[in-house]
């Protein structure tokens, strides 16, 4: 028998989706040839460990009047952070 106490544990979530989201992520898995579960657990894990002004840009947290600057900021404070 195997021993399972190696094996990281998963958790298993639903998710609601607006029927034109769920289109492109079956257009998205179909192209790359995986699953829907593997493609939204990367994007999970890969947001989930972005910087916060990261997420926040994601998320469309930022006023509509700063959005077009948000990239570059972001940028140069990642580069900030980087030379710390």
């Amino acid at each position: 028998m195997a021993n399972l106490s190696n094996v990281p544990r998963r958790v298993i979530m639903r998710i609601e989706l607006f029927p034109q989201a769920k289109d492109h992520l079956t257009e998205l898995c179909s192209r790359l040839g995986m699953t829907q579960v593997a493609a939204t657990s990367r994007l999970v894990e890969w947001f989930c460990e972005q910087p916060d002004v990261v997420q926040a840009a994601v998320l469309g947290l930022y006023p509509e009047d700063i959005r077009a600057e948000v990239a570059t900021m972001i940028l140069k404070r990642m580069a900030a952070d980087k030379k710390k």
